[in-house]
């Protein structure tokens, strides 16, 4: 392949954010010096840190560097230090407001065992047999960014969040993951709660609606709290899960439990085709483990080898990280997250030495054995 530039903006963010994002900005300078690639990295305050520095999560400058990259890579962002400030000032307005901004309408979080941690997963191995399966969520509509209300104190206060979506809204996000499914192994889930909400029901009509231009793609439909129970019983009958913005937030989050750590999924927020996609794992900014040498880098770094795939088609450099991510955890090593009864675990900066040090090995061997990566 030609090598590629590519400007990527990365936003630290607060807590542990600056930590991983540092482990995963690591791994991609490998990768660009491996393969010939240029990658400019871009840091731009966002989040609490934006906050204390500028008074606003979102600052002007970040916005315009995020608008100029090709990509976004995302630590993490908030903590108690913020919790006080007014609702739509806080870190996590920051990141809503850059959804908005960029008009990144579809999340999609991969989950993924790795075959090492098994033993972690709160699930039975044979529950976890071929689990692999995608979660698409929808980003800029619902609760999320309906109209919020907050009246009167004590007994007789009274809140409202409005949940609303347009037939287009819905479309739009399902067939991205229509497209998702016949690419893989054609089996599309939709999830909501039609049997109560009117939001549910125009979502559960634009889905089917949109299935008969889908031949190929088999399509289920499951009620929210059926689908979390799903989750635990049988997670490998999924293969796409297509639902909402506040149940994809759930229910994603109880899916990544099922590796037996959030700290290792990374997540995909994206718009149209050619705008920048933001990349980020899902855990928390964690701010009692910050400084401490002790997060786990792995949602980082597996976000910037979804980047890799997704933003810029690199699939054999992402291949060869996760390879790499692999080797060293067959090799026991462990962040404390990750570790098992009797296990060692080791920090998050010698964790990322040996993902590094395994990079280096697995191109010696390629290169005697004149195998491809």
């Amino acid at each position: 392949m030609t090598p590629l530039r590519k400007t990527i903006a990365v936003l630290p963010g607060d807590g542990i954010g600056p930590e991983v994002t540092a482990a995963a900005v690591e791994i991609l300078r490998d990768c660009a010096a491996t393969f010939g690639h240029q990658f400019d990295f871009r840091e731009f305050l966002f989040g609490g840190a934006a906050i204390d520095q500028c008074g606003t999560p979102l600052p002007e400058e970040t916005l315009a560097g995020c608008r100029s990259s090709d990509a976004i890579l995302l630590g993490a962002i908030g903590g108690p230090k913020w919790e006080a400030l007014p609702l739509g000032t806080r870190p996590e307005a920051g990141l809503l407001g850059l959804r908005q901004k960029l008009d990144l309408f579809i999340n999609l979080r991969p989950i993924r065992l790795r075959p090492a941690l098994h033993g972690i997963s709160p699930l039975r191995l044979e529950r976890l047999e071929g689990c692999d399966f995608e979660i698409v969520r929808e980003l800029a509509g619902d609760v999320y960014f309906g109209e919020h209300t907050l009246q009167g104190t004590g007994k007789d206060a009274r809140a409202t969040d409005l949940a609303a979506y347009s037939a287009a809204e819905v479309e739009r996000v399902a067939r991205y993951a229509f497209e998702r499914a016949r690419a893989r192994k054609g089996h599309l889930t939709s999830v909501d709660k039609a049997n109560v909400l009117a939001t549910s029901t125009l979502w559960r009509q634009t889905v089917t609606a949109l299935a008969r231009e889908y031949p190929g793609v088999t399509v289920d439909h499951l009620y929210v709290d059926n689908a979390a129970m799903q989750i635990l019983l049988r997670p490998a009958q999924f293969d796409v899960i297509l639902t909402g913005n506040l149940f994809g937030d759930i229910l994603s989050d109880e899916a990544a439990a099922l590796a037996g750590s959030i700290g290792l999924i990374p997540s995909m927020s994206r718009g149209r085709d050619g705008q920048p996609a933001l990349y980020e794992p899902i855990h928390g900014s964690a701010p009692t483990l910050a400084g401490k040498d002790v997060a786990c880098p792995l949602g980082a770094i597996f976000s910037a080898t979804l980047m890799l795939r997704e933003s810029f088609g690199l699939q054999a450099e992402s291949h060869w990280i996760e390879a790499a991510v692999d080797r060293v955890l067959g090799l026991g090593y462990r962040t404390a997250d990750l570790v098992e009864p009797n296990g060692r675990a080791v920090g998050g900066r010698e964790f990322t030495a040996q993902i590094r040090s395994e990079l280096k090995a697995l191109l010696l061997h390629r290169e005697h054995s004149g195998a491809s990566l």
